[in-house]
């Protein structure tokens, strides 16, 4: 099963307060026994979102609205992508991290599975999953 694991940004992350030394070691160990696990595929740190753009789209019309974004609670500081057993064992992985946002009041990481191409049924015909697996190998993934 492969989840995405976001880091929840928190005021002190969209401040762009930087992890200090201690909290880079804890998370870099950390991040060694997901690798040495095998579950780790890839994962990085988001700048503030001062730094990043949406795209809100209505029909046919393209809006870019720059950052920063208002909603902190609703925003992303980071990510892992995780190839896991199950549900359950990304929420033991989870609960193994070390607090991400150590400097807030609290923090959290949300799990979220991946679809996979089975879940789209009939709507993915032979042809759009031939053409999907082509463009996979061809990224590597």
């Amino acid at each position: 099963m492969k989840v995405m694991v976001f880091v929840k940004a928190t005021k002190e992350s969209e401040a762009g307060m930087m992890p200090s030394e201690k909290m880079l070691g804890e998370m870099m160990k950390f991040n060694q026994e997901l690798v040495d696990a095998g579950i780790l595929q890839g994962g990085d740190g988001l700048r503030p979102s001062k730094d990043g753009v949406r795209v809100r789209f209505s029909g046919s019309k393209r809006e870019v609205i720059d950052g920063p974004f208002a909603e902190t609670k609703e925003l992303v500081a980071g990510y892992w992508i995780w190839e896991v057993k199950s549900m359950e064992e990304a929420i033991e992985w989870v609960k193994r991290c070390p607090d991400p946002m150590p400097d807030s009041e609290s923090s959290e990481i949300e799990i979220r599975p991946y679809f996979t191409m089975d879940d789209f049924g009939d709507n993915l015909t032979p042809e759009l999953r031939a053409q999907e697996e082509a463009m996979r190998a061809t990224t590597g993934q």
